[in-house]
């Protein structure tokens, strides 16, 4: 006689805002008006960290709290994202180096010769700093993602997508230090050990941490036509400008 399975009550699964690299309908359209408004108001086309952190926020009615981790910059109930701009081609970039925080050996474990060091230990330490922030975070939110503007340089086209902010197992890697771009500094580079693909670089002047990433296959594609900057003295009269909001002197 087969047991009989026990009946359960329902279990609400908690879920996110949207499913992930799903962005909500209008969101497109937000960003491309965003985009127009810079490019009419700024003197170049920029678009870097905290603005777009912001413009991110205000496109999907989130809170934009910028925190010093910098993975929780964005908050939506239980979601959070950190939001980043890389300047690559939008329409056929594969992978993108993404700068992701500084891995203080010294300051975390007490270690200043780390050149001294067996590298896979040291690799090790440098993921765990990251795995560590992460984990923090994820104590916060049930959902933790990472939101990427890829930008021309004109931002006339940009791509945007986003994927769940993870840990690394530090038995997956192994290290090897590599000659920098300055021939007399050595970084240190991660690589996977099943397919050898570089992952991740660490620059011991600066301690800055990169993880290089796949590009998602499914990304949103926004363009937009340049409206040109918008003229500073029609800007003037529409806002009524009077000589006296402006307050000169001179302090000796």
């Amino acid at each position: 006689m087969s047991k009989k399975s026990p009946i359960l009550r329902t279990v609400n699964k908690v879920r996110p805002p949207y499913p992930l690299n799903d962005f909500p309908k209008d969101f497109g359209m937000k960003i491309g008006k965003e985009i127009i408004y810079l490019l009419g108001t700024k003197s170049t086309p920029s678009l870097e960290g905290s603005e777009w952190e912001k413009i991110f926020a205000d496109c999907i009615d989130a809170d934009w709290e910028p925190s010093n981790v910098g993975l929780d910059d964005i908050v939506l109930g239980n979601c959070a994202w950190a939001a980043k701009t890389v300047k690559a081609n939008p329409d056929n970039s594969k992978i993108i180096p993404l700068i992701s925080g500084r891995n203080n050996i010294a300051y975390s474990y007490g270690i200043a010769d780390y050149f001294n060091m067996d590298t896979n230990d040291l690799g090790e330490k440098v993921l765990t700093i990251w795995n560590e922030r992460v984990s923090a975070i994820r104590e916060k939110y049930k959902f933790l993602r990472s939101v990427i503007l890829l930008k021309s340089n004109n931002l006339e086209t940009v791509s945007i997508f986003e994927f769940d902010t993870v840990r690394y197992d530090p038995p997956l890697y192994y290290w090897e230090w590599r000659e920098g771009r300055k021939k007399q500094t050595k970084n240190l580079f991660g690589y996977d050990k099943e397919s050898n693909f570089h992952r991740f670089t660490w620059q011991p002047s600066g301690s800055q941490f990169t993880i290089l990433t796949n590009v998602s296959n499914r990304r949103l594609i926004v363009k937009v036509k340049n409206p040109g900057q918008f003229p500073k003295d029609k800007f003037f009269k529409l806002i009524d400008f009077d000589n006296s909001w402006v307050s000169v002197q001179i302090k000796e």
